[in-house]
């Protein structure tokens, strides 16, 4: 952003819960929100991110200076809102450019009511996240001709110091589906946008802890009849709709709370029908095994990280976003690793040895991100073919 056009963005204030103040300017809706901060190293996608409802309670930094360069348009979106408590950024383009883009980044934010920062050191900011962790924060955005003043200050970092911490949150039920529904829509390609699927192979039930929309395209781009369901649904309701194969979405939060999914899931899988979680299903899917989940220091969150199939030692750059994970040294028996991160060895893989279910941490459907890991969704498919789902 030039600094000569810095006076048609108010200022705002950053707070992190241990007293670091950052002031910058307001490029969203005025107010405060607060949440815990996190980094994504994601060049793209941005408009993906803010509308994935895993970051639901979480204001996102994104680590590449130049966010906003392209633009927003209504089909780049994961979810119905934006689900991101916040946004900070280094700099803001006053010009953005690209033939699908409807409105300005700065104009999507204020139309979604969310609250945002820019013109701060985003690489001191990240360094001091990877080195002290994850750390609660308050963004406080003034209004127009408002200034910068010490009870501004001190307001903002006593929001941020009363932040709850994310462990123990269970936010899946908070963004989840309050009804089941149908899903038909297929991926995205130009010229035509997105498709249909009117002739499906196969029966999916897939669960909403936080579901990403491009999850479920890749689904119904490979013939599967989607039934979405809540969060909170029983077993026994899934089984009621005869499916081929069960999905366990994504999703916001500490997956230990979530004793509900966990239950469900256990019992579904003792049925044999192909089951395939991903991030937060990923993490249901352990639990539900016997293993146990952590918190990790700042998670994962980009599009550039490197993963390692143990089974075929192919390396995939894949997208990330998770501050939780599975401990490896908690792995029952029936539960074997399949992919590792390169970045710091933690799992991003497993497999039940005794029934067709298996997980990943990662998010092999991008968006944002490479397509490097989709292969996930064939696989499932597969599972399905073995076991003989409907034709």
């Amino acid at each position: 952003m030039l600094l000569s056009l810095q006076g048609s963005f108010p200022p705002a204030i950053l707070a992190l819960a241990d007293g670091t103040v950052y002031i910058g300017n307001s490029i969203g809706a005025s107010g405060s929100t607060v949440g815990e901060v996190v980094f994504n190293t994601s060049m793209t996608g941005y408009q993906e991110i803010l509308t994935d409802p895993s970051y639901c309670q979480q204001i996102v930094t994104l680590t590449y200076p130049h966010i906003g360069n392209y633009g927003t348009n209504p089909e780049d979106i994961e979810s119905d809102k934006v689900h991101a408590a916040g946004l900070i950024i280094r700099d803001l383009p006053m010009v953005a450019s690209n033939f699908r883009s409807t409105a300005s980044l700065s104009e999507y934010l204020v139309r979604a009511g969310t609250v945002a920062i820019a013109n701060i050191d985003t690489r001191q900011l990240t360094r001091q996240l990877r080195t002290l962790g994850a750390q609660n924060g308050c963004i406080l955005a003034l209004a127009a001709g408002e200034a910068v003043t010490a009870a501004a200050v001190e307001k903002a970092v006593a929001l941020a110091k009363a932040v709850p911490s994310m462990s123990g949150l269970d936010l899946a039920k908070v963004v989840s589906s309050t009804r089941s529904y149908g899903w038909t829509e297929t991926e995205w390609t130009l010229g035509t946008g997105y498709g249909q699927q009117t002739a499906p192979r196969f029966h999916v039930v897939a669960y909403d802890f936080g579901v990403k929309k491009n999850i479920l395209r890749m689904l119904a781009e490979r013939g599967c009849k989607v039934t979405v369901v809540p969060a909170q649904t029983p077993a026994a309701e899934v089984l009621k709709h005869q499916p081929d194969g069960i999905f366990l979405s994504n999703g916001p939060g500490d997956p230990e709370p979530c004793d509900y999914a966990i239950s469900a899931v256990k019992e579904l899988i003792e049925t044999g029908i192909p089951t395939f979680g991903i991030c937060l299903g990923h993490q249901i899917m352990a639990l539900a095994s016997g293993a146990k989940t952590f918190k990790m220091k700042f998670g994962h969150h980009g599009a550039n990280h490197p993963v390692k199939d143990l089974d075929s030692g192919r390396v995939s750059i894949t997208s990330q976003n998770h501050g939780f994970a599975v401990d490896e040294k908690s792995l029952p028996a029936n539960l074997r690793p399949t992919h590792i991160s390169l970045f710091d060895n933690t799992l991003q893989g497993l497999e039940r040895t005794d029934k067709p279910a298996f997980c990943f941490q990662g998010h092999p459907e991008a968006s944002p991100g490479p397509h490097d890991i989709g292969y996930l969704f064939d696989r499932f498919i597969a599972s399905m073919e073995k076991v003989g789902g409907k034709k």
